[in-house]
């Protein structure tokens, strides 16, 4: 299905998890282009990019007005104690203006059947959501690799395939992807400890780390994956399957709720 096939009607209308930046002098909402991008032309939808206003944002009133939520990654951790862990290592950044914001955000898409797709921070807030817990550092876990990109590289080697994932039989990626295992890029240090509740495993790294979930039951797409399908998705055809399925889900809200 490309985006141009499911696009009947209005453009479905998604929602684009933004952060709080400094971009000197001045502080800014901000969402990444290519989480904006992947939207407009794989998923066929109009993005819009929500500002992190924590409580100043009425999460169901904002997720009634859209068909899809997208919750994107960033270089921020998700604060600790949301999740009950330790304090992080000094100088860690965090985004709380973003915590407060993402995770009522996600309840309330998950409480009203809104297509979800969660990427990277946003799959470790899904899991906050459902009750679980963050590695913070995983290349410091025993038995762990190390999942951080090289920034000393260009953004082109950064986001390359890093390594492969084995894909959870039955589950939704493994159904696009036709295949048991795929090769994904590899751009976090934290991720997923314990899971939360309700979640199930869609693909686990060779080292055992949780690499993608979705949300048992849930009425509509719940999908969350670590690694970063936006980046380049025209080029992997995985990437691209998963913001058009994603898109169609976004779609059919669109069709349910528009007016008779």
């Amino acid at each position: 299905m490309t985006a141009t096939s499911h696009a009947r009607g209005p453009a479905p209308l998604v929602g684009v998890m933004g952060c709080a930046k400094f971009i000197a002098p001045h502080p800014y909402h901000a969402a990444g282009e290519k989480y904006i991008t992947a939207v407009a032309e794989a998923a066929g939808a109009i993005p819009l990019v929500i500002p992190p206003l924590g409580a100043a944002c009425d999460a169901p009133d904002v997720v009634a007005r859209l068909d899809g939520l997208l919750v994107t990654g960033s270089p921020s951790n998700v604060t600790p104690a949301l999740y009950g862990g330790p304090p992080s290592a000094p100088g860690t950044l965090h985004d709380e203006a973003r915590d407060a914001t993402a995770l009522p955000l996600i309840r309330a898409a998950l409480d009203a059947g809104c297509p979800l797709f969660a990427i990277c921070r946003g799959m470790q807030e899904l899991n906050v959501v459902h009750g679980g817990t963050l590695h913070q550092k995983i290349h410091e876990v025993d038995g762990r690799d190390d999942h951080r990109a090289d920034t000393s590289q260009p953004l082109d080697a950064q986001y390359g395939p890093a390594h492969p994932v084995r894909l959870e039989d039955g589950g939704v990626i493994a159904g696009l992807a036709e295949s048991a295992e795929i090769i994904v890029n590899s751009i976090h240090s934290q991720g997923i400890d314990r899971l939360g509740d309700g979640l199930a495993v869609e693909a686990v790294a060779t080292d055992g780390q949780i690499e993608a979930v979705r949300v048992s039951g849930a009425a509509a797409f719940a999908l969350g994956v670590q690694w970063h399908p936006e980046w380049r998705f025209d080029e992997d055809p995985v990437s691209t399957a998963l913001f058009e399925a994603f898109g169609a889900a976004c779609h059919a809200r669109a069709q349910a709720m528009a007016p008779t």
